[in-house]
């Protein structure tokens, strides 16, 4: 079994700052101390939203493209997501897990578990072999994967959660925690609500974040739609402004735009395929509040 110890100048030089930094910490993979050079941590609900599940990948697969190591939990829902999509663009990440590192929990996120691996992250935990997982042993791995990243990006989280509780060992430890708003209607919504009532920063977009690495917007924009140019007709157009204000129904959308379903319908259709916009709970929201390298035509 793979391990570092406390004492070594492998050994994580954030999680050594800690109040309390595990002595051992075993992993699978190829230990790169390059992994711990620019991190970010990345929680949210297991009960995410598609809203949540958007935006964890939307904002993640623009860290991580940019050579930024994304650290989570492992657990299905956002940690899962965010883990998923650093690997999707060939980013790497370290999963925190609450069991240790040779039992796969959840079990059936074993493709995940091993791809991982496979792309140069690794698998963490300050417990041994295959150790079972306890109801303590969450909260008391929330404070590692806190401590091994300067922010903290909470997407989603009720208020009784384990992202609150990583949020709380962040600002303990003197982390910058960043949250990403969403509709108070939403019970995984007033987590976020409430720490950026605490001071927490609000998040937009990737930009925010990237600008703390000292990395351009551009590079992540460019990647996202493969520097090609999105022609808009003057129905998509009007049909994102409308989107950009709340998210609406297609029927809402006919009647503010006074237009048929059907066109309406039809350029939902192409939005979404163009990965503009996403549908939750019969509402359309916009995936991106600002479209680089778009024009608009009449």
């Amino acid at each position: 079994m793979q391990k570092i110890d406390l004492e070594s100048r492998e050994y994580p030089t954030l999680l050594k700052q800690i109040k309390d930094p595990p002595p051992f910490i075993y992993f699978r993979g190829d230990w790169n101390p390059e992994l711990f050079r620019e991190t970010l941590s990345v929680v949210g609900s297991r009960r995410m939203t598609r809203y949540g599940e958007t935006m964890a990948e939307s904002l993640v697969r623009d860290i991580a493209g940019e050579g930024i190591t994304v650290v989570s939990g492992f657990m299905y829902g956002i940690d899962a997501t965010a883990h998923a999509a650093a690997v999707t663009v060939g980013g790497k990440t370290i999963a925190v897990m609450p069991c240790g590192i040779e039992r796969i929990h959840p079990a059936y996120q074993e493709e995940l578990y091993y791809k991982i691996i496979k792309t140069g992250g690794l698998i963490v935990s300050e417990y041994t072999g295959d150790s079972p997982p306890a109801l303590w042993t969450y909260p008391r791995r929330n404070r590692i994967i806190a401590g091994l990243s300067p922010l903290l990006l909470v997407i989603e989280a009720g208020l009784k959660s384990g992202a609150l509780i990583t949020a709380r060992l962040a600002e303990k430890q003197g982390k910058k925690i960043y949250a990403v708003p969403g509709p108070l209607t939403s019970a995984v919504s007033r987590g976020t609500a409430y720490l950026l009532n605490r001071g927490s920063t609000v998040v937009t977009g990737s930009k925010e974040i990237l600008k703390e690495y000292g990395r351009s917007v551009a590079g992540a924009a460019a990647g996202k739609r493969g520097n090609v140019k999105t022609f808009l007709n003057r129905l998509q157009k009007d049909i994102l402004r409308q989107l950009s204000r709340e998210p609406m129904s297609a029927d809402e959308l006919t009647r503010a735009l006074e237009t048929s379903p059907q066109a309406v319908g039809a350029e939902l259709t192409v939005l979404a395929i163009q990965k503009f916009l996403a549908l939750q709970e019969g509402r359309y929201f916009l995936i991106d509040q600002d479209v680089p390298g778009c024009v608009y035509a009449d």
